[in-house]
């Protein structure tokens, strides 16, 4: 019994450490995203190396954005000094717990790809299929997709699909502020 409560007290002792060796600055991104974001751009750009610039929004354009912008969500994509396109990074709800995505821009500000990164319900998953997400590409700052109109609703993947919209056409409204501020150009 008492080696049982030990090794239960050590796996405790290595769960809170791994927490706390775990725990991200403001501007760290989850070592398993960072991953799929790589995986993501890799594929995306055609590219075999890319790098992440953070973009830094001034807090009195950052307080008029639709969408959550901070120093670990919004990057330039660089191949060696070439700036390649934009990648936003989000959280949007589904059911009852938060989807992760990616927004991926070309250079003139037209979305390329959206991605869905990690999604952590059963049902609604069909807003992670490309045939789905593939509606957003070719969507620009002037665009504001309405969920049920513009972009086709799923079945089984209502609340899930609404939200991926929503947080679509905010991050399209943000980065078009972003633009008419001279912040992205």
């Amino acid at each position: 019994m008492l080696k049982v409560n030990s090794k239960i007290s050590s796996l405790i002792a290595v769960l809170f450490l791994t927490g706390v060796t775990l725990s991200f600055s403001a501007s760290e991104i989850n070592p398993k995203l960072q991953k799929k974001i790589d995986a993501a751009i890799t594929l995306t750009y055609e590219v075999e190396q890319s790098m992440l610039e953070e973009i830094v929004i001034p807090a009195d354009i950052n307080s008029k954005t639709p969408a959550t912008l901070s120093e670990n969500n919004l990057f330039k994509i660089h191949n060696d000094a070439q700036l390649i396109g934009y990648l936003y990074l989000g959280e949007a709800p589904s059911m009852k717990r938060k989807f992760d995505y990616i927004v991926m821009f070309n250079t003139d500000l037209t979305i390329k790809k959206s991605k869905v990164l990690i999604y952590r319900e059963q049902h609604g998953k069909q807003i992670g299929s490309q045939r789905w997400l593939k509606q957003f590409i070719g969507l620009s700052v002037a665009d504001n997709p309405i969920y049920g109109e513009d972009i086709d609703a799923i079945s089984g993947a209502t609340i899930s699909a609404s939200s991926m919209t929503k947080a679509v056409a905010n991050v399209l409204s943000s980065v078009r502020l972003l633009k008419e501020k001279q912040v992205l150009k």
